[in-house]
Parts: structure tokens; C-alpha cells; sequence
């Protein structure tokens, strides 16, 4: 097991659109054992900076007190100073049309609408006031089609106990037609391999299932395919580590996001949670299938856990 640094100071700056989710992860983050305090005033910043071994998550967006993106990236960029203390800032955003539909649902008031309450204008407003924060983000959370299971998940990963000293890599599947992962690092296309969705038996099922996994590996192509993205991404991997990167999104696409895209995504789980250099590097692998998550065919779930990894 690695040993844990426990006089390490974490701060954990949680920002995003209104609506997105922040109130959710700071729960989240409570969960782990993370003192929250939502919203305190600017000047109340630098009074926060936890003690030796303390772990806190401060959220704050445009209803803090004295809002001041310069300032508060001053504040992170301090905090980072100092030897013995570890800041993130992670940014929770979605598709304005999520939005709109949750501030309908919920009957919230947006923060910046004004007297008429029209929420597209306060959300476009909301956007620019936080871009330069979005822009120093360590981890930006789309939670437009994230269901809160796999959510937490990501938060789990990314900053229980000893996650901040060890690198997370996530494994997604998607559809091109419905947009590249926002989170993604490294992008592989596998539109060119043969479509199982032409394949009247096979369409109904997905890159899960061992016959559309055959199908797709029985292509000509895809053994090269396969090899050169597995290889690169275990030559990867160990340098992100190596250069103190603490979260990978490595994500491959094709045209439905249900069949090839899927399957190299299994494979690549399988064969890096058997790879004993990956397995050296105490690194969780976590797995998701966005658009199969998005119609409950399959959830979030680990490759190698965190409990495994540390």
C-alpha cells in the first residue's frame, strides 16, 4: 500500500454555472470527509487555509460576497505556493438547454436574472464572469448527461483520501453526433471499423455483449488499430504520472456510441487493469459508456477501484 502524506493541507475550490451540480459535489466532497463552507465572503479566503492534515472544499460562484475571478485565482495561485498544501479547482458546467430544463423543474431563481427572470441572457452573463476560472480549471465536469451515480464516482476518485497523490484515469465511450467529451485528453476514433448497427441481429445490442465484441475484433483492421492505441496509452500513462498529472479522460468515439466505441473501451480496461506497469503506477480506472449511460444500459464502474489502487 502507498503511504498516505498525512500532514498534507487539500483545498478543493468548487465553481461552475448555476444549476450544474456544485451543490451536489460539495455534498459529495462532505461525504469524504471534507470540511465545506459554500459561498463565504473573498476576504474571508486566506482566514480558511486548512491546518496541517485538514482537507477543505470552499465552493464559490457569483453570489460570493466581493466576486472576483481575478481574485480568486490569486488565492489558488498562493495557495499552490505552498509546499505543504495541495489546491484544485474544479469547474461544473452544462449544456444550457440542461439548464434552462432543471431551472424550470426546480422553479429556481437564477442568481443574475433579473426583474423578468428570462435565464438564457443570467446563464450567458453567468459563462463570462466565470470564463477565466473555467480556463484554470484542473478538472471541468460536464454534467449535462451525467447521471449522479457516476457523478460521484468521479468525485470519489478524483479526491478521497490519497487520491490527490496518484494519477485517475477515466475510459469513455461516445458518439461523434452527440458531441466530443468536453473532459476528454486523448481522442480515438474507431468510425472506420465495420458497423454492427448494419447488422439487423446485431443492432439491438451493444459492444457489452460478446457478439458484437466478436463482430467488431473480427474486423482486418482492427488489430492494427487496437495495438497502436494500447500501446500509446500505456506509453502515456506512466509519463502523466511522472509529470504529476492527477486526472486522464481517454476517450473513443464512433458514430452511435454503442457498438465499436464500446468494445475498444472494454478491451482497453481489460488489458490495462492486467498490465503490471499500469498496475505499479496505483492508478483507479474508472469506466463509462456515456451513451449507454444516457438510455440506463450501463452505469459507471471501475476497472481497478481506488480501495485496489492505493
Amino acid at each position: 500500500m502507498k503511504a498516505k502524506d498525512q500532514s498534507l493541507r487539500n483545498i478543493v475550490l468548487v465553481t461552475g454555472l448555476s444549476g450544474a451540480g456544485k451543490a451536489s459535489i460539495l455534498r459529495m466532497l462532505e461525504d469524504l470527509d471534507y470540511e465545506v463552507v459554500d459561498n463565504p465572503p473573498l476576504d474571508l479566503f486566506d482566514a480558511l487555509i486548512p491546518q496541517s492534515g485538514r482537507r477543505l472544499a470552499i465552493g464559490v460562484d457569483v453570489r460570493s460576497r466581493g466576486f472576483d475571478s481575478g481574485r480568486i485565482v490569486d488565492f489558488l495561485t498562493r495557495a499552490r505556493r505552498e509546499p505543504d498544501c495541495s489546491a484544485q479547482l474544479l469547474f461544473a458546467t452544462a449544456d444550457y438547454d440542461v439548464l434552462l430544463r432543471r431551472f424550470t423543474a426546480t422553479r429556481r431563481r437564477h442568481p443574475l436574472a433579473g426583474e423578468g427572470g428570462v435565464l438564457r441572457p443570467a446563464l450567458e452573463q453567468e459563462a463570462e464572469m466565470l470564463a477565466s476560472l473555467r480556463a484554470v480549471a484542473d478538472l471541468v465536469i460536464d454534467t449535462s448527461d451525467l447521471p449522479l451515480p457516476d457523478l460521484r464516482q468521479m468525485i470519489e476518485a478524483r479526491f478521497s483520501a490519497g487520491a490527490g497523490t496518484m494519477l485517475s484515469v477515466a475510459l469513455m465511450s461516445f458518439a461523434y453526433p452527440d458531441g466530443l467529451p468536453r473532459e476528454a485528453d486523448i481522442v480515438f476514433d474507431a468510425r472506420f471499423l465495420r458497423n454492427p448497427h448494419y447488422d439487423e441481429a446485431l443492432r439491438p445490442h451493444t459492444g457489452l455483449d460478446a457478439d458484437v465484441a466478436d463482430y467488431v475484433t473480427a474486423d482486418p483492421f482492427f488489430g492494427g488499430f487496437y495495438g497502436h492505441v494500447l500501446g500509446l496509452v500505456q506509453m502515456v500513462l506512466p509519463r502523466f504520472a511522472q509529470e504529476g498529472k492527477k486526472y486522464v479522460t481517454i476517450a473513443v468515439g464512433c458514430s452511435g456510441g454503442r457498438h465499436r466505441s464500446v468494445t475498444v473501451v472494454e478491451a482497453l480496461a481489460r488489458d490495462l487493469a492486467g498490465n503490471p506497469e499500469i498496475i505499479s503506477l496505483r492508478a483507479p480506472i474508472m469506466v463509462l459508456h456515456r451513451e449507454l449511460a444516457r438510455k440506463g444500459l450501463a452505469a459507471c464502474r471501475w476497472a481497478i477501484p481506488p480501495d485496489e489502487a492505493s
